[in-house]
């Protein structure tokens, strides 16, 4: 269940294809020189990236990647790389919107930190084109499929940080995403200190609710194609398993290389946990929780189920930023506690 990641909404090309398409149009850039705006958006990008210690090295899946200096026209298209760009100070030029926000593509929590909208970009099937246009100096790729041939192609545009050894299909915590961006914009040390402040807030979520110690959880959700849930190595099991939850032993035995396994109708009493929560994608929330054979489930049936029929909070929890992060602690902790009473 594939129930995460948008559809493309742009016709498909091969990014084989495309390489060189993009190879000509560098050549082209290249000849031309940058122009005032280039300039001007340079200037606002560098915020928070100027002052590091440059050649930046950062590991990855794909090999070592080398930053040579302040990164001044970042390209953030990985799931919440933007966001964890704004957090470190950096302003990107070009974003990608992996959950529809519209606008800037960041949630609620990310709102009024651009100084300038950055240049919208696909999510699976990025525009190389468009990312060329842009003249980057650094992409970042951190959360993504770990596709080859995606990160071939963006790498013949501008140093690419790709996902991390083992990070293929979203598989990367708020954490590392944090770390690698911070590493490869030359601001390590602002990283640590966000990564800190959110480990001790989980910390602090974490014992004022010791009942979440042990407990059993399924994180799943519905979309039009039917139901699915999370396994360990994505963000949203991350988020509960650091308040001390244990993700649901049966999702875990079905779990294969993806971050969700499908579930049929006929076995829905596979999410039967201590507590389970569901969210809605694509589809009104009275679909699961109006679901005559969702609330034949134990636990929805003793009261310990959770669906999410706020937008702004399913999407947070989806996000798993830095950001949107700290903003989940605040707003999805309070109903966890409420439904293990």
């Amino acid at each position: 269940m594939n129930d995460s990641a948008p559809r493309p909404r742009r016709a498909r090309r091969t990014p084989v294809l495309m390489a060189g398409a993009v190879a000509a149009l560098l050549v082209g850039l290249a000849a031309c020189g940058s122009s005032d705006d280039a300039g001007s958006d340079s200037a606002a990008s560098s915020d928070g990236a100027a002052q590091g210690a440059f050649p930046a090295k950062v590991a990855t899946k794909f090999g070592e990647v080398t930053v040579d200096k302040a990164p001044r026209r970042i390209v953030a298209l990985g799931w919440g790389d933007a966001e964890t760009v704004l957090a470190l100070g950096g302003q990107p030029v070009g974003a990608s919107d992996w959950l529809a926000f519209g606008g800037e593509g960041v949630g609620p929590w990310a709102k009024g930190m651009y100084d300038k909208s950055p240049q919208m970009i696909g999510t699976l099937e990025p525009e190389f084109e468009k990312i060329a246009a842009l003249q980057p100096d650094l992409i970042l790729d951190t959360k993504s499929s770990g596709d080859r041939t995606r990160h071939d192609t963006l790498s013949k545009i501008a140093p690419t940080v790709g996902v991390p050894e083992g990070g293929d299909q979203y598989k990367i915590s708020w954490e590392k995403q944090t770390e690698m961006v911070a590493a490869a914009m030359g601001v390590p040390e602002k990283g640590e200190k966000l990564i800190a402040a959110t480990e001790k807030k989980f910390a602090a979520a974490a014992k004022a609710h010791p009942e979440f110690k042990g407990s059993t959880i399924t994180l799943g959700s519905r979309t039009s194609e039917g139901y699915g849930a999370y396994v360990s190595g994505t963000g949203r099991v991350d988020f509960v398993q650091r308040l001390g939850f244990e993700n649901n032993p049966a999702v875990e035995a079905e779990a294969g290389e993806g971050f969700s396994i499908s579930v049929s109708k006929e076995k829905l009493d596979l999410l039967d946990a201590d507590l389970t929560v569901m969210a809605p994608i694509g589809i009104p929330a009275a679909d699961i929780s109006g679901d005559p054979l969702y609330k034949a489930i134990p636990s929805v049936k003793a009261g310990h189920s959770l669906v999410f029929d706020d937008q702004g909070i399913s999407q947070a929890f989806a996000t798993d930023s830095v950001l949107s992060t700290t903003y989940a602690i605040d707003k999805v902790v309070p109903l966890l506690a409420a439904k293990m009473k």
